[in-house]
């Protein structure tokens, strides 16, 4: 793993440091099924962190570092950790958080960017090497957070074996092969950059680029000692403005891949015109992994998120989990063993999203044509994805309605060239409370949740425009301000 800065880790640094990790994590009390929660910036020390956790047969949570003081107060209330790891510029605030004994939180350990902080100094002094827990495959390996359609956060509990099986279909699925080298410009609490990304670079014992952040410039300027990245669409079209982007940079290249929003098809054919490669574009979430592929080596068809992973049963439904005919619209649902193991202490909302038969009911709506291709034709969730991050309506909507001066709000999502999709609001003013604005719906929010939850614009009207049954018409909110963010 080597870094901007020029600094290089190898694996034994990688072993000694994951085994002082969870050696130290050992000493604070941290047992097998222990959560520990990491909110920290990208760094080589925080994947050591994540496989520490992994020896120790602790549960890791990592958490967006985009998120506020109250969305992490919810986590640690949720989750109820051993260990939160932070930066070290959140670490008073996450003691003031757990002041008063009333969390399950024992310590607060610091991580910088730059591997500093008291996790390093405390775990200095440990011995390297620290033995491997048994572990199952239906033991918890990870808790992530996804929003909530009502506005409260859902942990999903993914397994060893989910990562396992995942990271094994993955890594023979997409050819990897000695010598590969990954360009990594993916955030670490995501499972696109951790558990997609992070494990299959590992399973192959492969070489690292590893940048903090995406930066157009800087992935260009490294393709040429790269054999696979690995991004969202925002990358792809970032990657189109720079004029540094040519075939000859891209020589060495042997993969690129997109996922975590839909991938645009004029996106994916200036990339072909402009690279002479084809972006393999899949489909997965953070319940399950990924469950489909374009092929390796095959037609790989713009517009769509590929095949089912061998293993993984892809079934297109109606609203009661019965089968459409070949080519029509409906349900996507999911079963195999990528399926994670259910919601975080809500078992009444595994079992409304996931059936008795195993199939995973994941709100997107999408066909398969008679190739077997499946493609993503709409949400049934009002998901926006921002980015490649997950946005759910109404956990903004709750935000804004709080908010003086506001009657009632829609969050929508909008075409947006860089962003897939940008958040956008609109607000009907409570009458006779002043006249809220769209810098002071914006300036709250930011204070309130993490920035790309935050709509990118505001915008203002007399009524919402409802059906008979009093729901607001969101498909007309999105043809009338459709245009706006282009």
């Amino acid at each position: 793993m080597e870094t901007p800065d020029g600094a290089v880790y190898t694996y034994g640094d990688l072993e000694g440091l994951s085994g002082a990790y969870a050696r130290l994590l050992s000493g604070l009390g941290v047992a097998a099924g222990d959560r520990v929660a990491v909110q920290v910036e990208k760094s080589p020390q925080a994947v050591f962190l994540y496989l520490a956790c992994m020896r120790l047969g602790a549960v890791y949570l990592p958490l967006n570092t985009a998120y506020r003081r109250e969305e992490i107060s919810y986590f640690l209330a949720d989750a109820e950790p051993r260990v939160v790891v932070v930066a070290p510029e959140r670490q008073a605030e996450v003691n003031g958080l757990i002041a008063g004994g009333r969390w399950c939180v024992r310590h607060v350990l610091t991580l910088a960017g730059n591997g500093d902080g008291s996790l390093a100094e405390q775990s200095g002094a440990a011995e390297p090497g620290y033995p491997i827990a048994p572990s199952t495959a239906d033991d918890l390996a990870a808790l992530l957070y996804t929003s909530g359609t009502t506005g409260r956060s859902k942990g999903a509990m993914l397994t060893h074996g989910n990562l396992g099986s995942n990271a094994l279909m993955l890594h023979r699925l997409w050819g990897w092969r000695p010598g590969d080298v990954m360009l990594h410009a993916l955030p670490l609490f995501h499972t696109h950059g951790l558990f997609v990304a992070i494990n299959c670079v590992l399973l192959n014992g492969s070489g690292m680029l590893f940048l903090p952040r995406f930066d157009a410039a800087d992935v260009v300027r490294l393709l040429p000692r790269a054999t696979v990245f690995m991004g969202v669409p925002t990358f792809y079209t970032r990657l189109l403005d720079s004029p540094e982007l040519t075939e000859e940079a891209c020589r060495n290249m042997r993969l690129f891949t997109c996922g975590s929003a839909p991938l645009p098809e004029r996106t994916f054919e200036d990339f072909r015109q402009r690279t002479g490669h084809r972006i393999l574009e899949r489909y997965g979430m953070t319940e399950t992994g990924m469950n489909t592929s374009n092929p390796l080596d095959g037609e790989r068809i713009a517009g769509t998120v590929g095949l089912p992973l061998p293993g993984v049963e892809v079934r297109i439904a109606d609203g009661e989990g019965h089968p459409v005919t070949q080519g029509e619209t409906g349900m996507l649902e999911v079963r195999g063993p990528n399926v994670f193991k259910g919601y975080w202490r809500m078992p009444e909302k595994t079992a409304d999203e996931v059936r008795p038969d195993g199939f995973f009911i994941t709100g997107d709506l999408a066909r398969v044509d008679e190739k077997g291709y499946v493609s993503i034709v709409g949400r049934g969730k009002d998901l926006i994805i921002s980015g490649g991050f997950n946005v759910y309506p109404k956990e903004v909507e709750l935000a804004i309605d709080g908010l003086d001066g506001v009657e009632e709000s829609a969050v929508i999502g909008i075409p947006h060239k860089d962003f897939g999709e940008a958040v956008t609001a609109v607000v009907k003013r409570a009458s006779g409370r002043g006249g809220v604005t769209e810098k002071a719906v914006i300036t709250a929010l930011k204070e309130k949740m993490a920035a790309y939850k935050v709509p990118k614009a505001v915008h203002f009207v007399e009524e919402l425009p409802r059906n008979s049954m009093g729901k607001v018409q969101k498909n007309q909110l999105r043809e009338q301000f459709g245009d706006s963010q282009r």
